[in-house]
């Protein structure tokens, strides 16, 4: 490896992981033959494969490299095969324990739709067409992260179940930073996100991000929604949103939802960022879709357009970034689909035509 090029590893996973990857490596093979891309590719195992070689979905050889890396990208974890492994090594532990060690705390999920896909949302075309929303997720810290259980011991011998959720005002800054800045690109628009009517938690980030706006970002629009009518939002007015702030949870929520606005989930790329300096961890919003894994249906533009995130924002070229997202718009005029959005072509015949584009 040379020690002077930008370092991507990437992380297969399982289920349809390895073919949308599989896709990635073609084409960046081919913007290294084509475009002068200079960059060394290392790949691990990774979720429920990884479990399976070593006992263990993030091997601590995996983590040290993902760590010393530029960008991590990531296709996709879990299946069936893996629920009865105790919790700690199912492959969703390995993401989170990924996660929270590169402290990729920002999560950019973009949700636009290619005009060419405007028929394909459930909704009315005039409704999402031209759509371009960008949600920003806190991604290491709240329920997800926080102490939980099933718990015998109480008084009255009942089991219970709990999930604590906790965000310390620093975190939700520094997420809530991202927002603004990225408002201040895009039409300068934050909607923030949270339950503040019934959960502490909410009411504590509504205050927070409340008291940034004032000290450092006055000259964003800021406006506040509960996460239940942002939801009921997303499906009636999308368009009204430019950049969504919200936590863990909701942010999950929220943003596979807006996925469907454009059509299909196998659009939707994401970036999960931490402090400059620091490797992003890039991965498609979707799933491993284990009924399909294996059969070259799944959908690779989701991964493809993650890469391209990864191009922009770790590995110094926006410019590629830029010119894989329009390679894959022409792929879609010309009418190129998988199975998700109506079409016929396979996961390799997606990929050629966005290298056709290329």
């Amino acid at each position: 490896m040379n020690t002077n090029t930008p370092r991507l590893l990437l992380l297969p996973g399982d289920g349809i992981g390895p073919e949308v990857i599989g896709q990635v490596k073609r084409v960046a093979a081919w913007l290294s033959a084509n475009a002068d891309l200079q960059l060394d590719i290392e790949e691990r195992p990774f979720g429920g494969t990884s479990y399976d070689l070593c006992g263990d979905p993030l091997s601590a050889e995996a983590r040290e490299l993902a760590l010393s890396s530029q960008a991590v990208l990531m296709g996709a974890v879990g299946g069936p095969q893996w629920d009865q492994v105790a919790r700690d090594k199912r492959p969703e532990a390995g993401l989170l324990n990924l996660r929270k060690a590169m402290d990729a705390f920002a999560n950019l999920r973009p949700a636009l739709c290619f005009e060419a896909l405007a028929d394909a949302s459930t909704l009315k075309r005039e409704i999402v067409a031209g759509l371009d929303i960008m949600i920003v997720r806190e991604l290491t810290s709240g329920v997800y992260f926080g102490d939980k259980g099933i718990d015998a011991n109480t008084p009255t011998g009942e089991k219970r179940g709990y999930d604590l959720q906790v965000y310390t005002q620093s975190e939700i800054e520094r997420v809530a930073r991202v927002a603004f800045e990225l408002a201040r690109g895009r039409r300068n628009k934050v909607t923030s996100a949270e339950k503040s009517n019934v959960m502490d938690s909410g009411l504590f980030w509504r205050q927070v991000v409340t008291a940034l706006h004032a000290a450092e970002y006055p000259d964003v629009q800021l406006e506040h929604m509960l996460a239940d009518n942002a939801a009921m939002q997303l499906v009636k007015n999308p368009k009204q949103f430019d950049v969504i702030v919200t936590d863990n949870l909701f942010g999950d929520i929220l943003s596979d939802e807006a996925s469907m606005l454009t059509g299909s989930i196998g659009l939707l790329p994401s970036a999960a960022l931490s402090n400059p300096g620091k490797p992003g961890l890039y991965e498609p919003v979707h799933g491993s879709a284990p009924d399909i894994a294996g059969k070259g249906l799944a959908n690779p533009l989701a991964a493809i357009l993650s890469f391209g995130m990864a191009l922009r924002w770790s590995l110094g070229r926006p410019d590629l970034d830029e010119r894989l997202y329009a390679a894959v718009k022409a792929a879609l005029d010309k009418g190129v689909r998988t199975g998700d959005l109506g079409g016929r072509a396979t996961t390799a015949e997606m990929g050629d035509a966005v290298i056709a584009a290329l």
